[in-house]
């Protein structure tokens, strides 16, 4: 980037941060009238926590976060933005923040039907897949990429232009993202029949149908593609295999509900789709270091550590 560009990039990243800081207030998190649009602020570094990102484009405006994928890391902040095509179990936490500079994000939830509709588009180009690569990636904030986010924060102020306008600021975003590196990633996992698509349709099954037995051949079929070619695929996109990630799903179902319902342990391993709760209490004393109720009480602790939210 030239020395203008560079120039008006940092001034638009200050400009969002601004804003993101207004319209966030006191609260660490708001769910705005934007469909699919959260902010979030973080006011010290968090303990690693893990979390189910869902298909979105998360901005840092100010602090960093990191986010681990299996072996893979992902380290996000005002330069670069995180990009997730499809559900994804990760470990993420706060780098950055304090009282002073806190940590603020907004998150916008990607709709695949808005992908695909631009990907219809002759004049859209979107850059070649540089190979096998996990469903997650961080891309540069450019001053286009800035300008489009801190206008979709601007029409808080007028609640009644977002039902007309939200909706094409959304798609400018995207068309952002795909013209960019990391387009290709949205491309495949939106374009019907491609292999990453068949793949995706896989995870969100087990997304939906975590606490169902799981038989990878049935899962294959309804993929359309033989076991090794599905494992392969779904390794490539998710860095775990399909039991693996459901694991993780049903694990992280039964922390919620033990911490936000007050269901007991042995509960919430059935809820979730175990059949031994003994198995369960090894399984989640491995994922979060220690058993299912200790884990809970620390949690709900008023000394627990920070725990970071998604975005």
């Amino acid at each position: 980037m030239s020395g203008k560009t560079v120039r008006k990039a940092e001034e638009l990243r200050l400009e969002l941060a601004r804003k993101v800081a207004f319209f966030v207030g006191e609260g660490e998190k708001r769910v705005t009238e934007i469909p699919g649009l959260t902010l979030h602020k973080k006011t010290g570094p968090t303990a690693p926590c893990p979390a189910t990102y869902e298909p979105a484009v998360t901005v840092m405006a100010q602090g960093r976060k990191r986010v681990e994928l299996g072996r893979n890391v992902f380290i996000y902040d005002p330069a670069r933005y995180l990009l997730t095509a499809i559900d994804l179990p990760t470990v993420s936490r706060v780098m950055e923040a304090s009282v002073e500079r806190p940590c603020l994000a907004m998150s916008l939830k990607l709709d695949m039907a808005v992908v695909r509709e631009l990907l219809s588009r002759e004049e859209i180009r979107v850059a070649e897949a540089a190979g096998e690569r996990p469903a997650m990636a961080v891309g540069r904030t450019t001053p286009e990429f800035l300008s489009a986010c801190c206008r979709l924060l601007d029409l808080l102020e007028t609640p009644e232009d977002i039902p007309v306008l939200a909706g094409m600021i959304v798609r400018e975003i995207i068309y952002r993202i795909l013209r960019g590196p990391e387009g290709a990633r949205l491309r495949g996992i939106a374009t019907l029949g491609d292999q990453s698509q068949r793949t995706a349709k896989a995870v969100a099954w087990i997304k939906v149908n975590y606490a169902k037995p799981l038989r990878v051949e049935e899962l294959a079929e309804m993929a359309g593609m033989g076991v090794s070619t599905l494992h392969h695929h779904f390794r490539a996109l998710t860095a775990m295999s399909p039991l693996q990630y459901q694991k993780q799903i049903r694990l992280q179902a039964a922390r919620a509900r033990m911490l936000m319902d007050d269901v007991d342990a042995a509960s919430a391993a059935f809820e979730v789709g175990y059949e031994s709760a003994s198995q369960f209490s090894r399984e989640y004393s491995r994922f979060f270091g220690q058993p299912p109720m200790r884990d809970v009480r620390m949690l709900r602790s008023p000394e627990a550590p920070a725990m970071e939210g998604v975005g």
